[in-house]
């Protein structure tokens, strides 16, 4: 019933709608026929201007009738609309083609406000007339540039390369004043002709580059880099860049952005030099402005010929390398340092900050190859300075095997010199340890410098650890020259003791002259090289450390060759070894008014080794018989306790060989089992005694002197 009762107003509100859909577009229809009516009048007297406004509402209307285009007149209508915008089109491009012809004689004609309007229709019409207009417009107002710089004029070489940025620069001026507002601003009409005379120049200078390229010399192509890089940074200031990725314009390839977050300016010389002589080659600076769009525009051809730059830049190192040498003959090693710190050669500060400035400078001509041929010439002049400079001025040993007597060793006075290197020699290698030290360091830095300048891809093949290396392998050589050298100053001495008649020894006095001689040397070396090394105590450390592995292992041998021994020179020998035990214990401070405690590696090293040698001592001093008591109290004090140490005691007891035989027989046999075989045996042979054992002997030895004394 409701259907029935609704059905009427149903049929009326269906009529309603059909009806009001008729009506609007046969509204449509007229504006439509009406407008294309006029679009093609307009077009024919070419008034732009309001063919802009109407061309756009005839399109807005057309996309009514897209579902009506199987109605022939509608379709009819929709090409008249269509071959109007080819008309227009064609008629526009022929009338810049009349304002700015691109060929003859004749003057290009002045800004109207037809070209204007046109420029309007244009922004609505196919996008490619828009790019034909532009194209046509800037290559007419690039024809005077290709003239005037052909490749035979004299201003087309690199040396008046300015010239061709001057023009460019009156160029935009002239534009902006005649042409600026005949063109739409979003058409950014100044810097495209800007980016295009860019492409243009790059290819130009490409070409006559590579005709005379054996012309190019180093100061002429950094000339020419250094004016086209200003003249980029310039474009930079003026223009977005928003140009470079539209239509044929594409933008230049650039690297991906760093993920370096301390991206920090390039500094100037001297704070590149303050900063190297701080040691702050690789501290975090402000983050920088973002990169250039311009960048590489035109300077991009230039990276082919930068081998110019490189080779020159081999040929300077070489020859400062070859001054450092030079001065370092003519004025001599450093003076000896007094002061607390290391003497840092002043040519690795040279070294490195010529580096930097070669570095940012070729970072800012190409981020590709060249840098890798850049760092190729680094290392080459790192290891050329680690072995000219560094090791190839490091004091040479030398073995002399006169002039020394035992009795001369004995009464050897206060203050005299039996040390292979003088006061200035010690200074020297400890001078170039610390700047072997510095090198490692900044070489380091250097390298994380290189890889964030150069492209992503390339940062693998940036590696200087073989550099690195070198000079580590300077660090060693020096550390090993001083070792040797106290080493070899105290080797009269040790001698000395093992030439002493022990056995003829009556009693227990003061430290023995020969002990006395080993202080002295420690005291007038250990001094100056910590006070020359107190920059970097980590290697004043290491030469501790290897001096007493040097030197206590051969004070053990000497010990052995004092035979035979009786009971007061083994009680004499025992206060001589506690002796050098404390002085090797202090001698990382000795000498010094700050007393600093030992490092903890060394101090351990120290009182394993002289324990060991007060042990055997020990061993020496106790009665042999009976037999099984003297050889396990063999096996308890000495770790080691193997056969060969066994009978070297024995032999310094004076005893026989057939006596000698039977008490290693009876070790043997007491000897424990290892658990796990000869290797098990070894590593315990070598185990430390616990700090409880330690102390526990340090006292009992302690006793035992005092007691004797």
């Amino acid at each position: 019933m409701v259907k029935e009762i609704t059905r009427d107003i149903k049929q009326l509100d269906h009529a309603k709608r059909h009806l009001t859909t008729s009506i609007t577009t046969l509204n449509h229809l007229h504006m439509l026929a009406g407008g294309v009516d006029s679009l093609e009048a307009m077009t024919r007297r070419r008034q732009y201007g309001e063919v802009a406004n109407l061309l756009q509402g005839v399109m807005n209307v057309l996309e009514h009738f897209q579902k009506y285009m199987g109605i022939p007149q509608i379709r009819q209508l929709s090409e008249r609309v269509k071959a109007a915008q080819t008309e227009l089109g064609q008629q526009i491009l022929a009338d810049f083609e009349e304002a700015f012809p691109s060929q003859g004689t004749k003057r290009p004609g002045g800004p109207s406000n037809v070209l204007r309007d046109a420029c309007l229709v244009a922004n609505i019409l196919d996008p490619r007339i828009k790019q034909e207009i532009i194209k046509k417009f800037i290559k007419q107002h690039l024809s005077e540039y290709l003239v005037l710089f052909q490749e035979n004029q004299d201003v087309a070489w690199l040396d008046k390369i300015d010239r061709r940025y001057a023009w460019v620069k009156r160029q935009l001026v002239d534009y902006e004043e005649k042409y600026g507002r005949m063109f739409p601003r979003e058409w950014y009409m100044t810097e495209r002709i800007a980016v295009e005379f860019c492409h243009v120049t790059r290819a130009e200078l490409a070409k006559i580059m590579r005709a005379r390229a054996k012309e190019i010399e180093v100061k002429l192509l950094l000339f020419a880099i250094q004016r086209t890089t200003n003249f980029e940074g310039f474009l930079a200031k003026r223009f977005s860049g928003c140009t470079l990725t539209d239509g044929t314009l594409k933008k230049l390839e650039s690297p991906p952005p760093s993920t370096n977050p301390f991206l920090e300016d390039e500094p100037t010389p001297e704070m590149e030099e303050l900063a190297i002589e701080k040691g702050e080659l690789d501290q975090p600076k402000k983050p920088k402005a973002p990169d250039n769009p311009f960048h590489g525009i035109v300077s991009k051809c230039f990276e082919p010929h930068l081998y110019v730059y490189i080779e020159s830049q081999d040929k300077n190192l070489g020859e400062l390398i070859d001054r450092f040498v030079a001065d370092f003959k003519t004025q001599g090693p450093p003076k000896p340092n007094t002061d607390e710190g290391g003497t840092v050669l002043p040519s690795c500060a040279d070294l490195f900050v010529y580096y930097k400035k070669c570095m940012v400078q070729c970072s800012q001509l190409s981020t590709g190859e060249p840098m890798i041929a850049l760092t190729t010439i680094f290392q080459k002049y790192l290891r050329e300075y680690a072995w000219k400079i560094l090791s190839g001025n490091l004091p040479k040993t030398t073995t002399s095997s006169g002039g020394l007597t035992i009795s001369s060793l004995l009464k050897e006075k206060e203050g005299s010199e039996v040390a292979k290197f003088t006061l200035e020699e010690l200074s020297l290698i400890c001078s170039i340890l610390s700047t072997a030290e510095y090198c490692l360091a900044t070489t380091q830095q250097l390298e994380e410098k290189l890889k964030e300048k150069v492209d992503v891809s390339l940062t693998e093949r940036i590696n200087l650890t073989g550099e690195m290396d070198t000079f580590s392998t300077v660090i060693s050589s020096s550390i090993q020259l001083l070792v040797q050298d106290l080493d070899a100053a105290c080797d009269p001495a040790l001698t000395a003791m093992s030439k002493m008649q022990w056995q003829n020894v009556e009693h227990v006095g003061d430290q023995s002259p020969y002990v006395t001689s080993v202080i002295l040397h420690i005291k007038q070396n250990v001094p100056i090289i910590r006070d020359n090394l107190a920059s970097t105590r980590k290697y004043f450390t290491q030469f501790c450390i290897k001096f007493a592995n040097s030197f206590i292992p051969k004070f053990i041998t000497h010990l052995f060759k004092c035979k035979p021994i009786s009971m007061v020179g083994a009680e004499q020998l025992l206060l001589d070894t506690h002796s050098l035990k404390m002085v090797l214990l202090d001698l990382p401070s000795i000498g010094s008014q700050v007393v600093r405690k030992a490092p903890a590696s060394y101090t351990k090293i120290v009182v394993k080794g002289m324990t060991r040698a007060e042990m055997i001592l020990k061993v020496v001093m106790a009665p042999h018989e009976p037999l099984v008591v003297f050889v396990d109290n063999y096996i308890k004090l000495l770790t080691d306790c193997n056969p060969e140490t066994f009978q070297k005691i024995l032999d310094m007891k004076g005893l026989k060989r057939s006596e000698q035989s039977s008490m290693l027989e009876l070790l043997r046999q007491r000897l424990p089992t290892p658990p796990s075989g000869a290797e098990g045996s070894s590593s315990l042979s070598l185990m430390a005694p616990t700090p409880e054992q330690e102390s526990s002997r340090i006292r009992k030895l302690e006793k035992l002197i005092k007691k004797r004394l």
